[in-house]
């Protein structure tokens, strides 16, 4: 089969053998592919938890149809349409975990449900499984432009929140979150921004940051927390190293959470995925949750998408189509 690899020249398209279904295992005839931040680190060569460096196949989010099942596979058939994550996904075929996988709504075509299954389950774990929040809270999404970014915002309007907040440093990029569920848009890098969140919450701070920035951003999270409130590190585009100022840490008592797919043993991630359909379905299958797709490209051409992705120009998802 052909798929995306890194290989001795970088990333390129190779064949390489249709892998087998096997134990819990689902085997998919992948039909589009949503890219991710993580993936253009591995284009470069860059490890991300286990999976990296030569010989790998590249991806981590596709849609399709179920072509073969392993022997301890349960809740989906051969034939079935269905979106998921996992490794290898940049490829004519690739597998997952029976539990790792969604069933497409009925009237969704693959593109549009390549973009789903890891802002899903993404920021359905951040905001409500680590970060817990309840109706009627603030919520403030940092790097929100981004395509889990936007779906954490949707997220937030839907189970109730009280004031949704997002940065972005993009002007235009900017300007548009209020359209998925933002009542304030902030740029990270005005050193006001923290007056601005403290100024619509009545001095107080938000009760949940989720932060997708981190590195130069840390203190001013905490400053603009507020005391008791959660922090949900889901990302660090902004560097993962930085300073952090343990006495406002202290002083504000705030639950500082880090969370992260590449640790997380199958189980756990069974549980990601059950607590997605239980809790949210229904959204997704209305298209209340949705997300925008900045471009689409063809599989020979995936190189350019990522070119793509890397002039950080989009607002959305970019999708490969097979």
């Amino acid at each position: 089969m052909r798929a995306y690899i890194y290989g001795t020249h970088g990333a390129e398209i190779s064949d390489v053998a249709t892998p087998q279904a096997k134990g819990s295992q689902v085997l998919v005839r992948v039909r589009a592919c949503g890219l991710n931040r993580a993936d253009l680190g591995m284009t470069k060569g860059h490890a991300h938890g286990n999976a990296g460096g030569a010989g790998t196949v590249l991806g981590m989010e596709w849609a399709g149809e179920v072509v073969e099942l392993g022997a301890d596979a349960k809740g989906v058939k051969v034939g079935d349409r269905v979106m998921g994550s996992g490794a290898a996904a940049f490829a004519e075929y690739t597998l997952a975990d029976c539990g790792r996988v969604l069933h497409i709504p009925t009237g969704m075509d693959f593109i549009e449900a390549a973009t789903l299954p890891v802002a899903l389950t993404t920021m359905h774990n951040a905001l409500i499984t680590n970060g817990n929040l309840q109706a009627g809270q603030t919520v403030l999404v940092q790097g929100a432009s981004s395509g889990v970014g936007l779906m954490a915002l949707q997220i937030a309007r839907l189970k109730g929140a009280r004031i949704v907040i997002g940065s972005s440093t993009n002007p235009e990029r900017r300007a548009r979150l209020k359209d998925f569920g933002a009542d304030i848009a902030i740029d990270s890098r005005d050193p006001a921004w923290v007056d601005a969140v403290l100024g619509a919450t009545d001095g107080k701070g938000v009760d949940l940051i989720i932060d997708q920035i981190s590195g130069n951003v840390a203190n001013q999270n905490l400053a603009a927390t507020k005391v008791l409130g959660r922090i949900v590190n889901v990302g660090r585009l902004g560097g993962s190293h930085g300073d952090f100022n343990f006495d406002l840490h202290a002083a504000r008592r705030i639950h500082y959470i880090g969370v992260t797919f590449r640790t997380r043993w199958v189980e756990e991630i069974r549980d990601i995925f059950t607590q997605v359909k239980n809790d949210i379905w229904p959204a997704v299958e209305s298209r209340q949750l949705k997300l925008p797709i900045d471009r689409t490209f063809a599989f020979d051409e995936i190189a350019t998408a990522f070119a793509h992705m890397e002039a950080n120009q989009h607002l959305g998802k970019i999708v490969v189509t097979l």
